[in-house]
């Protein structure tokens, strides 16, 4: 084995691998040009699904199915893998009429996946095919199939399933992605499907635990507007926050009043800062889990909070940031 090993030098190896590479970018691009309209019947069987969405594949089909199930469940679409032949041995129990199925097969003709098939239609459970061979018999048994077929394997002998099944899994990421759209998929609904990890954990926390108590942005209820800006400015930190004589706190500007005030109105920096900042803004208490404060902050499209005791007495602050891990995890939208 050495032997064969050493007749191949360095520079060939890159080739290879930049081979396979190109093999596998050119089945994804060519599967883009083709993805239709069957396609989108798929994600609308798909979302409209009122039960379960089961993935069925055997072999390497089977391995591609396990992570597109796997995705579907992190994403909003509750999913499982059921393999084909226990799937014939009693556990197309688990599958009601309300469910979708979704069958990989290259070649559409395995035998023990299209042995399932007639039990499914009488179970009333409506089918989708991935399939490589768009006249074939899973095809011709499915309600809707994607054709994934490949023109060649990444692989020298054209025979071990490597095109093909990247392929087949980056369709099976694409239905992932389109049904998160479609369902209005949210960050907060992201983390709450994954609570492990480091995100995980600063979830699980208490405000008092992960809140900024040093250098808060405050203002007195006496200050003017420009006052109140400076601090504004210098605090970068997109609010400030009001008090009375006691620390209580009685309002809040933040930038975006700011913004929306100058195109409205104007400003006028004498003007008193009462006139302008958010009466009774939403708080949070030391107490509250930062879960359930971030879901309030995308709720409400707020990216800050002031904490406050049960006097009503400012005590720190929490931002967006200071949830998520002080900038490390970066979300869309």
């Amino acid at each position: 084995m050495n032997d064969i090993i050493k007749k191949i030098d360095d520079e060939e190896i890159i080739s290879i691998g930049k081979e396979v590479l190109q093999a596998e970018i050119d089945g994804i691009s060519l599967m883009r040009q083709r993805l239709g309209r069957s396609f989108a019947d798929a994600v609308n069987l798909l979302a409209s699904c009122e039960g379960r969405v089961a993935i069925t594949g055997l072999g390497k089909s089977g391995l591609v199915g396990r992570k597109i199930a796997a995705t579907l469940s992190s994403t909003g679409t509750p999913a499982y893998f059921m393999h084909p032949v226990e799937g014939a041995h009693g556990d197309l129990g688990s599958i009601l009429d309300k469910d979708v199925v979704v069958a990989i097969s290259n070649s559409g003709k395995t035998a023990e996946l299209l042995a399932i098939m007639s039990p499914l239609r009488q179970i009333g459970a409506k089918i989708i095919a991935l399939v490589g061979n768009p006249r074939s018999p899973l095809a011709d048994c499915a309600d809707i199939f994607i054709d994934v077929s490949v023109a060649k394997e990444a692989c020298s002998l054209n025979l071990a399933p490597t095109t093909s099944t990247t392929v087949t899994l980056a369709v099976g990421d694409a239905l992932a992605v389109s049904l998160m759209k479609t369902k209005d998929f949210t960050d907060a609904d992201f983390k709450r499907f994954h609570p492990g990890g480091a995100l995980g954990q600063r979830l699980k926390m208490h405000a008092r635990e992960i809140m900024n108590t040093e250098k808060l942005p405050i203002a007195s209820e006496d200050s003017s507007l420009g006052e109140a800006l400076a601090v504004l400015d210098r605090g970068n930190m997109g609010a400030v926050f009001i008090l009375d004589g006691s620390r209580r706190l009685v309002g809040i500007l933040t930038d975006g009043d700011v913004r929306k005030k100058m195109v409205h109105d104007g400003l006028n920096l004498l003007a008193p800062i009462s006139s302008m900042m958010t009466q009774n803004p939403r708080v949070a208490k030391e107490t509250d889990f930062a879960a359930e404060l971030l879901d309030l902050m995308e709720q409400k499209a707020i990216t800050v909070l002031p904490v406050v005791d049960d006097a009503h007495r400012l005590i720190g602050m929490l931002h967006i940031h200071d949830i998520l891990g002080k900038g490390q995890f970066k979300f869309a939208g």
